[in-house]
């Protein structure tokens, strides 16, 4: 089950990190960033580092708040923030043509949450690649009490160098995980190579609009704190990812950004202004409540140091979020659909 308590968050704070070494994980984490004094082409070069010492430190957070599939979905009025998130994978999984007894990939997969619903939902075989060990372990734990150890499966690597051969698979996707990549276009070709003739790869990415304006200084504040609280290196445009789509080889069979047609905003669930019981952990009083959960947790030597400075940069980041969204500067749902050519 998701992690529901207190010590279940805490337990789980440093990941793959000795206790004691949170706090200095948490320093190093942020000098890479604009808003430490770090620079684009510094996380670009670590970016390896960079991300594994930030799932290490947020899984549990995410977990603890958002569930088992992180990431945000188009949301119809009386629908759930769970029931969004599953329409938005089978939505995934409906636009690849899924069929039964296929070899999947799913590229930065997370603790599974999409891996296993898009393999119960389209009855496929999933394999989630992830460089995190924290993540995967957990992983392979939540597989187990789901049931779906023999579809769904892990392999630890770098989603630039995929250790599969190539033509391996009969589909892949990405969930709101190739913008972690320090090179976008290195890391279409990987997905490429991997991925068999005549079959399809389907993404959504974080991308900042057109309506963002490198020059403005508000802009640039807002997307150096989601850089930050969301472990990234850079925040590419949508013309920077089709660019990239056809660089690599692929045909575009449609693009578009999911958020333009959402009728609730995509970032209503981080929305200080609102209030949703189903969802109380990621509203403002349930992000108060977390907040000085930890402070007293840290203090009493349950939570490893460091816990509140990783609260504190996840809370500026949904802030910096919920800012992009009003402003449409910023989605993390830019969808695409594409096709490995047959030769």
């Amino acid at each position: 089950m998701s992690k529901s308590g207190a010590l279940d968050l805490v337990s789980g704070v440093g990941g793959s990190i000795e206790r004691k070494e949170v706090f200095s994980a948490v320093q190093k984490y942020e000098k890479y960033h604009v808003c430490h004094g770090g620079d684009d082409e510094e996380r670009k070069a670590n970016y390896t580092d960079m991300v594994n010492n930030y799932y290490d430190l947020v899984t549990s957070f995410y977990e603890y708040g958002w569930g088992e599939s992180f990431h945000f979905a188009p949301r119809w009025k009386g629908e759930s923030l769970r029931e969004s998130i599953k329409r938005h994978e089978h939505f995934l999984a409906l636009q690849l043509g899924l069929k039964k007894g296929q070899k999947v990939l799913d590229v930065g997969c997370g603790i599974g949450g999409p891996l296993r619903e898009i393999a119960r939902f389209s009855d496929t075989l999933l394999t989630g690649l992830n460089n995190n060990e924290y993540q995967i372990s957990r992983g392979e734990e939540l597989n187990r009490i789901r049931g779906v150890d023999n579809s769904c499966t892990y392999v630890k690597a770098d989603f630039m160098r995929m250790p599969f051969s190539d033509s391996t698979f009969d589909a892949i996707f990405a969930i709101e995980a190739t913008c972690h990549a320090p090179d976008l276009l290195n890391c279409y070709k990987e997905i490429y190579r991997v991925l068999k003739p005549g079959q399809c790869f389907a993404a959504y990415e974080w991308c900042v609009t057109n309506s963002f304006d490198p020059m403005n200084q508000e802009h640039q504040r807002i997307k150096g704190e989601v850089e930050l609280g969301n472990g990234l290196p850079d925040i590419r445009s949508m013309g920077q990812c089709l660019e990239a789509l056809k660089l690599a080889g692929f045909e575009v069979i449609c693009e578009k950004d999911v958020a333009v047609d959402s009728p609730l905003p995509w970032h209503l669930p981080l929305d200080k202004d609102y209030f949703s019981p189903s969802n109380f952990r990621v509203t403002a009083f349930g992000r108060f409540v977390t907040r000085n959960m930890v402070k007293i947790l840290e203090f009493l030597g349950l939570a490893p140091e460091g816990s509140q400075r990783v609260q504190h940069f996840l809370e500026k980041a949904a802030d910096a979020l919920v800012e992009g969204g009003r402003k449409g500067i910023f989605t993390p749902m830019y969808f695409f659909l594409a096709r490995k050519p047959i030769p």
